[in-house]
Formats: structure tokens, C-alpha cells, sequence
């Protein structure tokens, strides 16, 4: 949206322009992903987003053959490429499953046994694809970890870290600041301007281990609660669909959905009291050896899923 308010042939030059409208030059200049994507390319994203929000634990190995009968015989490498370009990476542990930028400080996770008991005590935070008729986009969102209450969330057409920043310096404007916020180890989030941020307002930062599943759980349930109550049922055609199904669809799961973890309470509620919530990263879930040997048969499969699904 914001890429529109820049005007090429206007007198201002167009770096006074991307700092003005908060963006930057190089989001300007980059082409539109949504009009570099084939049909072809747009059902693999989709049928990939798909199956991965079903099963988190699948890498790029284990969706060839999953593709393979939905008619799409593609190679691992392909494979690979198209869950870069939705952030993916299968939860079990493995080399190279989330790797963030070589320059960028990655934090440690702090948050294992940890008793989340009081609102505004741990914020989380992640980015999601969503498929459009003709392309897609990303959607980051920040998520009180006591309610689940989603505090803010933003779209984008590419990847880099403004999008969350402002995410980010929104939800502290409207909320009173976390103690500690918790994120994954990608790029955008341990970026300076991410970071810096957080450090400015006195926040205390962590960051998922690698191979941990569980480690943000709240917001993959979120993401996974989003895609199949919304995203999939509405096939949104384009972003002025979608900004107004999203704003309803966030209204409705904070404020009327309810959250069996909440007692079937709405995160609004339990936000605003401070009474019912409640989150804890248990150390059972740990790499070795709980979750080395997951996913290797259909009942550890399952097993897994059933864990997931009692994380409301």
C-alpha cells in the first residue's frame, strides 16, 4: 500500500519520499512478486502452505511426495526454493532449518519453564504466508502470550523487516511494553531496526532454539487457526479483500472466539481482567530424545498433531 504513495516523476526525490512514507528505496525499485508468479507456482505455494499449517513437521523431503499425489511432480530443490519464499522450514530438527542473517545478533531463548502469569509479561511475534488469486503476501502479528490476544498485526508484498517494525512500534504505542518478547531466528527480527527497538524501550529479547517446535507455539496456532477458520474457506482475490476479512476475522478471535486454554474465554477478557490465562513452555518437548524420532511413522504423526491441537 504504502509502495503506491511514491511517485517516481514527482520534484521530491524518491529517498525523501521512502522516508516520509516509512518504506524503503529498495522495496520501491523491486518488482511486484504477486505479477512474477505463474498459476502453476501459485497452486504448489498453496497446496505447500497448506500442508505444512496440517503438518509444521514437514521439510522440503517430505513434501515431494505429498505433492506427488496431488498430480505435481517437482524436485527437492524446487521444493526448497518455494518454502523460502513462504518463510518455511520443517520443525524437526535438521541443518539449516532457520537461518538468520550472518551479521545479526541472535539471542537466546529464555523462555523454557517459564510461568506466563500476568498479561503484557511475554509478547511473541512471526510472519505467515497468505496466497492471493494472483499472488501473495505476508502477514506479520504480535500476540500476548498470557490471553493470546492479538495486539497488531501488518501485511506486506515482501519480506524485509519495515513491515514488522511498524508492527511492532504500533503495538507498543497502544499496549503497556512486555517484559520479554520472543520471536524466531529470521532475518527481519534480528535485524538493528527490529532489535533496536525493543533494546530503546528497556524490552528483554528471545529468540527460538533451533529444532524447537514448540518454542513459539502460540502464534503457529494462531497461524493455523487463521488459515482454516478464514484464510482457506474465503480464497481472498486480492489485498483490499483481505485487509477487510482480516480486520474481521481478528475482531471475532479476539473478542468472540472462544480459547478452550481460556476456559472458553476471549482473549480480550482474560487481557483486560488478567485472570484466566496462562502459558508455559514445558522442557518434555525438548530435541533429544521426545522429538528426534517424530514424524518417522503415521502414529508418531499423529501423536505430534494431537499435541498441537491442544495448544489453543
Amino acid at each position: 500500500m504504502r509502495r503506491e504513495w511514491i511517485i517516481r516523476e514527482c520534484k521530491l526525490a524518491v529517498s525523501r519520499q521512502c522516508e516520509l512514507a516509512g518504506v524503503s528505496r529498495s522495496w520501491v525499485y523491486a518488482p511486484h512478486k504477486s505479477s512474477l508468479v505463474g498459476e502453476e507456482e501459485l497452486a504448489l505455494l498453496a497446496l505447500i502452505d497448506a500442508e505444512y499449517t496440517r503438518r509444521p513437521f514437514y521439510g522440503s523431503r517430505r513434501m515431494i511426495p505429498y505433492l506427488k499425489t496431488q498430480g505435481h511432480i517437482v524436485n527437492r530443490k524446487r521444493v526448497q526454493r518455494m518454502m523460502r519464499i513462504l518463510g518455511l522450514a520443517g520443525m524437526a530438527p535438521g541443518p539449516n532449518t532457520s537461518q538468520p542473517h550472518p551479521k545479526h545478533k541472535v539471542y537466546p531463548y529464555l523462555l523454557r519453564g517459564v510461568a506466563v502469569v500476568r498479561p503484557n509479561q511475554v509478547w511473541s511475534t512471526d510472519i505467515t504466508y497468505i496466497g492471493l488469486e494472483k499472488g501473495f503476501v505476508y502477514l506479520v502479528a504480535i500476540i500476548d502470550w498470557y490471553s493470546r490476544r492479538v495486539l497488531e498485526w501488518r501485511l506486506s508484498n515482501t519480506m524485509e523487516a519495515d513491515f514488522c517494525v511498524i508492527c511492532l512500534e504500533d503495538a507498543l504505542r497502544t499496549y503497556r511494553k512486555p517484559e520479554i518478547f520472543n520471536s524466531d531466528q529470521g532475518a527481519q527480527f534480528t535485524s538493528q531496526a527490529f532489535t533496536n527497538v525493543l533494546h530503546r524501550e528497556g524490552v528483554t529479547i528471545s529468540m527460538d532454539g533451533r529444532g524447537r517446535a514448540f518454542d513459539n507455539i502460540f502464534v503457529e496456532r494462531l497461524w493455523r487457526s487463521l488459515k482454516y477458520e478464514d484464510i482457506y474457506l474465503k480464497g481472498y482475490s486480492g489485498m483490499a479483500d483481505l485487509l477487510l476479512g482480516l480486520t474481521e476475522y481478528f475482531v471475532f478471535y479476539n473478542d468472540e472466539r472462544p480459547h478452550q486454554a481460556l476456559n472458553n474465554r476471549t482473549p480480550v477478557m482474560v487481557y483486560r481482567t488478567g485472570e484466566g490465562g496462562g502459558a508455559k513452555i514445558v522442557n518434555k518437548f525438548r530435541c533429544n530424545p521426545e522429538f528426534t524420532s517424530i514424524a518417522h511413522n503415521e502414529a508418531e504423526e499423529e501423536r505430534f498433531q494431537s499435541l498441537l491441537n491442544t495448544v489453543q
